[in-house]
């Protein structure tokens, strides 16, 4: 018996339990399915007993992930139609309250069924090492989302403290907490008041207001992503990494290869290849494509603004696909060097205004507020000086943005302040981030990602 694996177990459920308790029946009820739909897969004798449990494991997750996510938005619209005619009904609906995380350990089950199904991997035979996969507190409840082929073996072996690995996790556990409280809830003041109130600032104002929240996504979630792999570090665990800088992409198709990248893979593994990928004629290409970004979409919530979200995000691609120029940029920019091109940054300027005028339907209530905000800033206001000026977070996100860019060539950004730069920089460093981080007044916000 591993441990290792019954404390980290036990650590999981506690962590999860302090949300709330009474959800880690869901957690556990997830666990045992896939786990004894993945023996059941591999035992069967017949491709339709294998089927029938793959598609049982399939409805039952699906069918509750879409019940917690959807419920609510489902029973609304229903009342709407109907009230559109002329009925006037009274309906019970429930409150449902959306598990944190079930996203996230939802799809780990999936794709570890799908990977027996597929061939790929064996069962796992030790409930407690599954257990683990499904639950690791620090990918938890915001990903990333891990395969089994690579977080069991690891699970499986016995694990030893390494220092050196320990001294990276806690630097990018950091770096993480800097992104997130620092950066990303620094620019979340400023995000809710323009978003709230569009209608009573410039034009310009409302585009700081949308570079803000692409700031404040992109460092609440990545800051997230780094808290959790750090972590995993210092439990002699690798994960998966889940952003590599995406606002240096010169086209779409790179951001989405650099943005949440254990879920573009999760679809591109599970959906995207199995319709057939960028393969066959020209319809199934623009079919395949349009499938990806709808679901990616509604991944994040029935809303309205996440379906034009993903659909924007879909006609992006789809030119970069059809003139099959989609793996144009697979190399990181300006490998080696200082500076980028004048074509290159040209690129990386297109891509982030694309970028941006999709953040303003994914931060929007609604349609019509999006599209509001969106003529707020086509006015002759978007010519003036912006109402609101944070000089202070403006200065935090210049260094902010010179230490990524620095680091672009290394697993996050401050991995390159390493063991061969002099001691006393290094502390330097550390202790100015550590301060920014204690005296930021930005005030406790939870993460983005938990609502999804």
């Amino acid at each position: 018996m591993n441990f290792q694996s019954i404390i980290l177990l036990g650590a999981s459920y506690f962590f999860y339990a302090c949300w709330d308790y009474r959800f880690l029946f869901l957690l556990i009820f997830s666990t045992l399915l896939d786990y004894f739909t993945g023996l059941k897969i591999f035992y069967s004798k017949t491709a339709r007993e294998r089927k029938f449990w793959l598609w049982l494991s399939i409805f039952i997750n699906v069918g509750f992930l879409g019940f917690f996510k959807y419920y609510n938005f489902f029973a609304d619209s229903f009342v709407n139609a109907v009230s559109n005619f002329g009925f006037h009904i009274d309906t019970w609906t429930l409150t449902i309250i959306l598990p944190v995380g079930i996203s996230f350990y939802t799809f780990h089950g999936l794709s570890y069924i799908l990977d027996i199904y597929n061939g790929k991997i064996k069962p796992e035979k030790n409930f407690i090492n599954y257990s683990v996969f499904v639950s690791f507190f620090p990918l938890l409840v915001a990903g990333p989302i891990e395969r089994a082929t690579h977080l069991l073996p690891q699970i499986r072996e016995k694990r030893y403290f390494d220092y050196t690995q320990a001294v990276d996790g806690l630097k990018q556990i950091l770096w993480g907490l800097f992104k997130k409280i620092v950066i990303a809830d620094s620019c979340a003041l400023y995000v809710n008041e323009f978003f709230g109130h569009s209608g009573s600032y410039s034009g310009s104002t409302l585009v700081v207001g949308v570079i803000l929240f692409a700031f404040q996504i992109y460092c609440d979630f990545s800051g997230y992503s780094d808290i959790a792999i750090g972590t995993a570090k210092l439990f002699g665990i690798k994960l998966n990494r889940n952003f590599a800088f995406p606002y240096f992409s010169r086209d779409i198709a790179e951001f989405w290869r650099r943005w949440h990248i254990s879920l573009a893979s999760w679809f591109r593994d599970y959906l995207y290849i199995p319709l057939g990928g960028s393969k066959g004629n020209a319809w199934m290409k623009i079919r395949n494509t349009f499938i990806i970004f709808l679901v990616s979409g509604l991944w994040h919530g029935a809303k309205s603004t996440f379906i034009v979200w993903g659909t924007l995000n879909a006609i992006y691609f789809l030119p970069l696909l059809l003139l099959k120029r989609h793996r144009y940029h697979l190399d990181v920019v300006a490998q080696g060097k200082h500076f980028p091109t004048v074509r290159e940054f040209f690129k990386m300027l297109v891509t982030f205004g694309l970028v941006l005028f999709g953040w303003i339907f994914f931060r929007s209530a609604n349609v019509g507020e999006a599209i509001t905000y969106i003529k707020g800033i086509f006015t002759s206001s978007l010519f003036t000086m912006p109402a609101l000026k944070p000089v202070g977070l403006l200065i935090f996100l210049i260094l902010f943005l010179l230490i990524e860019w620095s680091g672009r060539e290394q697993q996050y950004g401050l991995a390159k302040i390493g063991f061969n730069r002099p001691r006393i920089l290094r502390w330097i460093i550390y202790y100015l981030i550590i301060f920014a981080i204690i005296f930021s007044n930005s005030g406790v916000k939870p993460f983005i990602y938990f609502q999804f």
